[in-house]
């Protein structure tokens, strides 16, 4: 890795720029940025990297993949490469925003160590978002200080303590949006949540790779489609192919991260007889192709890390 410390201009909104380039691929690794009154997230963004975004002041609404989600200050986002996300803004907004490439950190990987997969990201039925209380605050405080402090070292064991305070921070959002949010856990449920959708969740993850109909599921759970519909709406604030599409390229993007499977096979596994056709849906859906994807962040890149 080699260090990019840079005071960007002060017209730009954005100061105390700190990122970490991949020497072999030219890419970012691992970037801290503070941002203060600024625009930069007006327009729709789809980065090849992780995002962590806390909102310390401002409200307003993010849009991310196809859900509005309303947001007060205090609000930490966390956002999957080529996840589209744009904030609209009703009071100036100031925050941290931290940013890691799975070559830097691949949270596939060290699921078990962390355990933030599943909860702070890739969680269909979970806002992307959780509240940080005054308690989190000063913890996040500390350990952002120090992710500062060292970055700008360019010491021995840089990337290995860089690493360690990314995971300290990872650990302590996932144990927050967890207690916030119960029903991010795997296999939790919320009692205000129906029966029928808690079933729903059930088989969609049984099912995903071989029924990708709204109207499979529904014959499943014996309701109606529209009926189906109307309750994923309210409850999720998604339609069911919505729900159906995610699942399928959560796991599509998990076969491109850690394995060296062709798409054909990727697609096969997730039962699509046509590779042109899956490549299309992925496309339209994570707005980039398999290939692509692989190439910027999946096994070629994340091998390495």
């Amino acid at each position: 890795m080699i260090i990019d410390n840079c005071l960007l201009n002060i017209d730009m909104d954005i100061y105390n720029t700190n990122t970490l380039i991949n020497e072999q691929t030219g890419n970012l690794a691992f970037k801290l940025s503070e941002f203060d009154n600024s625009c930069q997230f007006c327009d729709t963004h789809r980065f090849n990297y992780y995002s962590l975004i806390w909102i310390k002041k401002g409200r307003g609404t993010a849009q991310v993949d196809f859900t509005e989600y309303p947001f007060t200050p205090n609000t930490l986002f966390a956002v999957t490469p080529y996840q589209p996300f744009t904030f609209t803004e009703e009071e100036p907004l100031e925050g941290v925003v931290l940013n890691f490439h799975p070559d830097f950190f691949c949270i596939h990987k060290h699921h078990e160590q962390v355990a933030c997969n599943g909860i702070l990201f890739n969680n269909i039925y979970s806002p992307p978002m959780l509240c940080v209380t005054d308690d989190m605050k000063n913890e996040l405080e500390r350990i952002i200080e120090q992710m500062y402090a060292e970055v700008q070292k360019s010491e021995l064991a840089q990337y290995e303590l860089l690493v360690s305070y990314l995971k300290i921070f990872l650990i302590s959002a996932s144990r927050a949006k967890a207690k916030q949010q119960p029903e991010a856990l795997e296999g939790s449920t919320d009692e205000k949540e129906p029966f029928i959708l808690q079933k729903l969740k059930n088989l969609i993850e049984t099912h995903y790779k071989t029924m990708h109909s709204a109207g499979e599921y529904a014959d499943l759970l014996n309701i109606s489609p529209k009926a189906l519909a109307k309750m994923t709406k309210n409850h999720f604030n998604k339609t069911m192919t919505n729900l159906i599409s995610e699942r399928i390229i959560i796991e599509a993007k998990r076969e491109l991260y850690l394995t060296n499977k062709t798409v054909k096979e990727i697609a096969y596994d997730l039962g699509y007889d046509d590779e042109h056709y899956f490549s299309r849906f992925f496309k339209n859906n994570a707005d980039i192709s398999p290939k692509t994807y692989r190439e910027t962040v999946g096994f070629a890149r994340a091998a390495m890390a």
